[in-house]
């Protein structure tokens, strides 16, 4: 695997982060990366990020969503799968670069999903198109969820 570095960007297309990580799979609609969670600790309520944590990242070429696997660095057990909105990112050949609108999507190992950070995305000023394909991606999370599609056929039904 490939080092490959992931760079976000916030709604004006200002680098906010970017960390390393491994190229594990590009075809012509995505690439995959394989990323350790390297900041401190954070408790998000939702969901406890800790040093180490296991993050599988996928940035699709046409979708205005991205989707981070996230499991515990020690146990390797799931926790969940963190879904930013951001507009299709730019891939290169060991970059990626994606511009994040504020909302985000958690869902839960069982397929329960909890929308995030609407009042952050509705202070963002963007154009009404912008805004109809952030919510169209919500829609289309909430149908590979309800449908158990990858990368969220691991979801377990209580």
């Amino acid at each position: 695997m490939s080092a490959f570095t992931v760079i976000k960007l916030d709604a004006r297309g200002k680098a906010e982060l970017s960390y390393r990580g491994s190229l594990r799979e590009r075809t012509e609609d995505f690439v995959c990366i394989d990323a350790l969670f390297a900041m401190p600790d954070r408790d998000l309520g939702y969901i406890a990020l800790r040093r180490g944590d296991q993050f599988r990242e996928w940035f699709y070429r046409d979708r205005w969503f991205n989707i981070f696997r996230v499991s515990d660095g020690e146990t390797g057990i799931l926790k969940g799968w963190y879904c930013n909105i951001t507009r299709p990112p730019h891939i290169g050949s060991d970059t990626v670069a994606a511009q994040d609108l504020c909302l985000d999507v958690f869902v839960y190992p069982d397929g329960q999903t909890l929308l995030l950070d609407e009042d952050e995305f509705a202070e963002l000023n963007l154009s009404a198109d912008a805004v109809e394909k952030a919510w169209q991606a919500v829609a289309a999370i909430r149908c590979l969820v309800s449908k158990r599609l990858p990368p969220f056929d691991e979801i377990c039904l209580p």
